[in-house]
């Protein structure tokens, strides 16, 4: 009971420092309301970067994206064990309200890209949890 609390309380630290990354920035304020950008052209921002030469840069907001959902979706998975489908659905519709408070706050660049990105580090993390706690019962059957 106590590793589930602790747990949980890491899970709500983790999604306080994701939104504080996305959506509260520094950059926030009243003057910015409604000021976002929105771009719904799939890589339209990795494209460019990649043909000027920019591969760090490219993989690091590529990556970044994907790696910062993974613990998400391994939570969900750990405590309600939903389907896959499941998962990504509430990664997608979490990643869809960062995007959109990026938008109404002025704090960020709301993509199509992060939608796909994130929804797919969701299933990445949820797959991996799925994927560790089988290894975890076969390796305890088999002791």
């Amino acid at each position: 009971m106590k590793k589930r609390r602790i747990i949980t309380i890491l899970f709500i630290i983790y999604i306080l420092i994701l939104l504080r990354m996305t959506v509260f920035r520094s950059n926030m304020s009243l003057q910015r309301l409604l000021s976002g950008t929105i771009n719904a052209k799939f890589m339209r921002e990795y494209v460019p970067l990649l043909k000027r030469g920019y591969w760090m840069r490219s993989l690091y907001l590529f990556g970044g994206n994907i790696v910062c959902f993974i613990p998400f979706g391994m939570y969900l998975q750990w405590r309600k064990q939903w389907k896959l489908k499941t998962i990504a659905v509430m990664g997608l519709f979490f990643s869809l309200f960062i995007e959109t408070m990026q938008y109404v706050l002025g704090t960020g660049v709301s993509e199509l890209d992060d939608l796909i990105l994130n929804t797919l580090g969701t299933v990445i993390g949820a797959g991996g949890m799925l994927l560790w706690v089988r290894w975890q019962c076969k390796r305890k059957t088999a002791d």
